[in-house]
């Protein structure tokens, strides 16, 4: 195991490697493709579904929870995929996967066309995720990791910004198909960046694979937090425009962008703070506001309680997705950096897609508030975990 660095972000030093390199604005490039693509059809995909099925609120879990259940299967095998072929023709490949087939829908609707779309999305988003983000790793240097990771989290959470909130608007004032057609044109584009990026990572070290990571504690804590946190995100973004129904779309498009505004910001901050003051100590406060923002937004009923349980959430959730990502690389060798970004990817699409699936099944029976309540006493048992890290740093 390796242990994170201490230096601080603002220290010059003659011998401070440099952050920002060609090969990571190419990278940037992938990045922002990726994420607008997703992003732009996430809120919008559900939403379709629920108005060319006529079901009500299955259709909408559906959607997102094939997209991203097929995402966390497409992550347990693209580490493999990479050690072979590379990360350059798996990203390639993602990218076209993740764009692609969201022309179908320009066309075509109903329950299996949709579901096959996200399948093929998914699949596609787990390419990028995982090839992207152990080429990322590989290209930030260790000594600056925190800073780095929250600098690449701004860079993919300014499409989530404004591609999230934009895809509801856009859909409601422009239709669906342009919505499509702009999200597809994203991640083909962004194909273009993928030859001037490393082939392969930089890896020294031993091969850790994916069944070695389920079984490193110091690997597992983490993204058991990381994963409660996703579970209450695929939820926000599924069924938001649906359990405000009484709202106007000025109100949800708030929301959404006030979560990835507050995302943004709080992973940057967090990647700062923790370089200087040790990212571990960060794992609770961001569990603790994603759990109390997730209950706020029970009150369904009142706008400025949604709008702010929203936002509360997205601080939480932003610290927890800096600080279990930093912690995970920190603990690996270069050759884990492949495994790590399965690892957390898998927790964050694991977590969105049986959110997304388990909320709809739950809110048909109880309504949405209780739901929302129910959810954030099942991201409160992530304390355990969390509380287990603490004590094995303190240890260390």
């Amino acid at each position: 195991m390796t242990r994170m660095s201490n230096a601080r972000p603002d220290e010059a030093s003659p011998s401070r490697p440099r952050l920002v390199t060609r090969p990571l604005l190419l990278r940037f490039v992938s990045i922002i493709g990726a994420a607008t693509s997703f992003y732009l059809l996430l809120s919008v995909v559900p939403l379709y579904a629920e108005a060319s099925t006529g079901h009500h609120g299955d259709a909408a879990g559906l959607a997102t929870g094939s997209l991203l259940l097929a995402t966390v299967g497409g992550e347990m095998l693209t580490p493999r995929f990479v050690s072979r072929f590379g990360h350059r023709l798996v990203l390639g490949i993602g990218l076209v996967l993740l764009g692609a087939p969201a022309l179908v829908l320009t066309a075509a609707g109903g329950t299996v066309w949709i579901t096959v779309v996200c399948v093929l999305r998914g699949l596609g988003f787990a390419c990028t995720v995982v090839a992207g983000g152990a080429l990322t790793a590989s290209l930030v240097p260790p000594e600056r990791r925190g800073e780095g990771l929250a600098l690449v989290g701004i860079v993919t959470g300014v499409p989530a910004l404004v591609a999230l909130p934009l895809g509801v608007w856009l859909a409601a004032h422009v239709g669906y198909g342009p919505v499509f057609v702009a999200g597809a044109v994203a991640s083909l584009a962004a194909v273009l960046s993928v030859p001037g990026l490393p082939a392969r990572e930089p890896a020294s070290g031993p091969s850790i694979g994916m069944a070695a990571g389920f079984r490193t504690a110091a690997l597992l804590r983490p993204a058991l937090v990381f994963a409660a946190t996703a579970l209450a995100a695929g939820i926000i973004v599924t069924f938001l425009p649906l359990a405000v129904p009484s709202a106007s779309a000025g109100v949800i498009a708030m929301a959404l962008f006030g979560q990835s505004a507050a995302s943004t910001g709080a992973r940057w901050i967090a990647g700062r703070y923790g370089d200087r003051h040790g990212q571990a100590a960060l794992l609770l406060p961001g569990l603790a506001a994603a759990v109390a923002g997730t209950l706020l937004t029970a009150l369904t009923r009142s706008p400025v309680a949604v709008v702010i349980g929203v936002v509360l959430f997205g601080v939480g959730f932003g610290i927890a997705q800096n600080v279990t990502l930093t912690l995970m690389y920190a603990r690996v060798p270069p050759s884990g950096y492949g495994t790590v970004s399965a690892l957390w990817n898998l927790a964050f699409d694991a977590g969105m897609g049986a959110g997304a699936v388990g909320f709809g099944v739950l809110a048909a029976r109880t309504g949405y508030p209780w739901a929302f309540a129910v959810t954030a006493a099942l991201m409160s048992l992530a304390l355990v975990p969390a509380l287990r890290d603490r004590r094995a740093v303190s240890a260390a």
